[in-house]
């Protein structure tokens, strides 16, 4: 059965997933088994030629890694083209063997440990090409108030969404923390999800082959019994099918909420019905979903204190900049201005470019004009501190100051101050040889001056 045929059987009938009393609609279950009865087929669907090509292209374009074989992605191509008919086989006798993943760990801006799983290239070109042939399916049902790893859907949107909320009086919300999701997902609760509707044995039982491979680390693997480990292409979409319960039972609780990934926002208008909407929700996802919720990162509060996707959301509904986004922010920039680097300042100024337009870029629609000037102000400090350092002698100082313009007297007098270089970096004569026009000459990018642009706000002194 083709998506169009999903997507119109889901479109004829109006689907309640969970009736008033909380139990499952039997309009949900008949729908599900009239689904799951006409996709029976949809190995064939995932192994056309046509789809693996779209996801090799999408694997290659990705990069990343080796998985526990060595293969890179490079090797892919060649790959495929041998051993095709044999990898169509398999898929379609259900005899395919996924291959561990390995365990890699990055750090989280918060602290602590994010652990991924990089599957062999194989497997995420698998693993995407079910993606591709169940998404257009799971869309057809996902909640409209559901943002993250979707089609059309971005942070933005979610934040936009949020502000409407608080806009219309709104302005307390219950932020629940799932501790580490991605690793405590219920296998047998997601493979019955997934059962509901899709009625391809082959296809669940190698879902399952995927939840279950094990996981290499130094040369021994560990089984795996929960968890949808991060870093494969599949993991996403799960995710999504996994928290789409929660969707449900919350639009019919009849809750103005915001979900991106598994990060979850709740909207409501009183302090008192936040703390009882908390409560509820934690007992739900604990006993019911079978996920467990943070207590000590869980709670109620006020919009503007929010730190949701890196903003804060205003009294008014419009975007501020969280203080989290400032202090990261802060700390990557202390990381490229440290003094001791053995880098001119060129390459600093250049790698400050690339981060803070990045920066920006996402930033751009908070409320921050003067938290940008502020910034901007601190930035252009630490790169003063940075070029004087450079000069290693007092002589050097008086010689870059003489070029910038300065008098010679001033020059000598700011040279032999005596101070350390961060209050050196502020004085009279630094700043006015090292202005704002010097450092847009050196090619710095200005927050405050693109902050501006894009928000059409006119600088004061113009």
């Amino acid at each position: 059965m083709g998506k169009g045929s999903a997507a119109t059987l889901w479109q004829r009938v109006t689907v309640v997933h969970r009736e008033s009393c909380g139990k499952v609609s039997h309009k949900w279950l008949s729908a599900c088994a009239a689904e799951r009865a006409l996709a029976t087929g949809l190995m064939e669907h995932i192994i056309e030629p046509s789809n693996l090509m779209r996801s090799y292209r999408k694997v290659v374009s990705n990069g990343g890694s080796a998985g526990v074989d060595g293969m890179s992605v490079k090797e892919l191509k060649e790959w495929l083209r041998q051993n095709y008919s044999t990898l169509k086989q398999q898929l379609l006798s259900g005899n395919y063997k996924p291959c561990a993943v390995r365990k890699v760990e990055i750090p989280k801006p918060d602290g602590g440990k994010r652990i991924l799983g990089i599957p062999t290239v194989i497997d995420r070109l698998l693993q995407q090409a079910i993606a591709q042939v169940l998404l257009p399916r799971y869309e057809e049902v996902f909640s409209k108030n559901s943002f993250g790893f979707r089609p059309h859907k971005n942070a933005h949107q979610a934040l936009e969404a949020g502000g409407q909320y608080v806009a219309g009086g709104k302005k307390y919300v219950v932020d629940l923390d799932l501790e580490k999701f991605f690793d405590e997902v219920n296998h047998d609760r997601l493979m019955w999800l997934l059962s509901t509707r899709i009625g391809d044995k082959r296809l669940l039982h190698l879902i399952r082959s995927y939840l279950q491979s094990g996981i290499m680390e130094g040369g021994l693997i560990s089984q795996r019994i929960k968890g949808t480990p991060q870093g494969s292409p599949l993991s996403p979409l799960l995710s999504n099918i996994v928290l789409d319960e929660l969707d449900k039972e919350l639009e019919r609780r009849n809750l103005s909420y915001v979900r991106y990934a598994d990060d979850v926002k709740v909207f409501v208008s009183s302090a008192a019905s936040a703390e009882r909407v908390k409560q509820k929700l934690t007992s739900y996802i604990t006993h019911k979903l079978k996920l467990k919720v943070n207590e000590q990162k869980s709670k109620v509060c006020f919009s503007q204190e929010l730190h949701f996707l890196g903003h804060s959301i205003l009294q008014d509904g419009t975007l501020g900049l969280s203080a989290k986004s400032e202090k990261r922010l802060r700390q990557k920039v202390k990381q490229i201005t440290r003094r001791n680097r053995a880098v001119n300042m060129e390459q600093m100024v250049d790698e400050l470019h690339v981060v803070l337009k990045g920066w920006l870029q996402y930033f751009k629609k908070a409320r921050m004009r003067k938290r940008m000037e502020v910034i901007d102000g601190w930035i252009r400090r630490r790169l003063r501190c940075v070029r004087l350092k450079h000069c290693k002698r007092t002589i050097g100082i008086v010689r870059l100051l003489r070029r910038l313009g300065m008098q010679e007297k001033r020059c000598w007098l700011t040279a032999l101050s005596g101070k350390g270089w961060w209050r050196l970096g502020n004085s009279p004569a630094v700043n006015e040889a090292m202005s704002k026009e010097w450092f847009s000459k050196q090619g710095y990018y200005s927050l405050s001056a693109h902050y501006n642009r894009y928000n059409l706000i006119k600088p004061p002194y113009a």
